[in-house]
């Protein structure tokens, strides 16, 4: 999916910011060694299966939920601007399939302005998400992501 064919309505929005500079936040989301300490939501234990953080390279991670099932996440990096922007696309199995992930990152110095965007292929799919709990469970990475960011 391409974001430029999406309509606005098919987009969910999530701004936070950071208490560290870009550089570190960078650093949180693109090595694999920090992804695994605070991706996914609180409760959920990640482990990077592959991470080729370039154009073009794949990232799938999988996550065990506390009932001990497993949940998948995986995609493919479309574009890639150091310090400023990140674009994948994204399916979270079984749940969330199809999606594409913008993260952009603004410097302010000493914090990060964050801005998150979730692109679904439709209004309605975005929706079904919103019941689904993305606002939660994204709320509650970025939660963990803001403490991992401060020890």
């Amino acid at each position: 999916m391409n974001a430029s064919n999406s309509s606005e309505g098919a987009v969910v929005t999530m701004e936070r910011t950071f208490k560290a500079p870009v550089k570190l936040v960078w650093e949180a989301w693109t090595n694999s060694e920090h992804i695994s300490k605070w991706w996914g939501p609180k409760g959920m234990e990640t482990k990077v299966i592959s991470h080729d953080f370039h154009v073009g390279g794949s990232w799938q991670y999988s996550m065990q939920m506390p009932d001990g099932k497993e949940f998948l996440s995986e995609g493919v990096y479309k574009e890639i601007v150091e310090f400023r922007k990140i674009i994948t696309s994204a399916d979270f199995k079984p749940m969330t399939e199809g999606v594409e992930l913008q993260m952009l990152f603004e410097d302010q110095g000493e914090t990060t302005k964050f801005t998150f965007k979730v692109i679904h292929a439709s209004e309605a799919y975005r929706i079904q998400q919103e019941q689904m709990g993305i606002y939660n469970g994204w709320g509650s990475v970025f939660e963990r992501l803001a403490s991992y960011l401060n020890t």
